[in-house]
């Protein structure tokens, strides 16, 4: 596949594909005979799991000791599993935060409705609340 089929298929733009190799989330990909990036299967996985831990909030740096310690081989599965036993519990946080906010939103959202059905006057003051 061509940078731009990989970029469309991920929605990744081809700057952040490029900047992904250049740093090395990406093993170096294969060129056709004319020196354009020839993506395989093995590059467009890499290229998914990059894409679904920076959706889960991974930092590059963590991403790049995570390539790394892959690269070095089964004596640091370890190492790998607890980064990622890591981001796991700083999304479960996340989705805390959101649930609570979610709430949040809800009584103020129910609030407002008692307001304009009419039902309830004492929170007109209070934004907070």
């Amino acid at each position: 596949m061509t940078i731009a089929e990989v970029s469309k298929k991920y929605n990744l733009t081809p700057d952040t594909i490029r900047y992904y190799e250049k740093i090395g989330l990406i093993p170096k990909v294969p060129r056709n005979k004319s020196g354009i990036r020839d993506f395989d299967d093995e590059s467009c996985r890499w290229i998914e799991f990059i894409k679904c831990m920076r959706n889960s909030g991974m930092q590059i740096e963590v991403l790049i000791k995570y390539v790394e310690l892959f690269k070095q081989g089964e004596n640091t599965v370890k190492e790998r599993r607890n980064l990622l036993v890591e981001q796991r519990q700083k999304l479960l946080k996340k989705e805390e935060d959101i649930k609570n906010t979610i709430e949040r939103l809800n009584y103020k959202i129910k609030v407002y409705d008692e307001i304009v059905e009419g039902k309830r006057k004492d929170f007109l003051d209070k934004p907070y609340m």
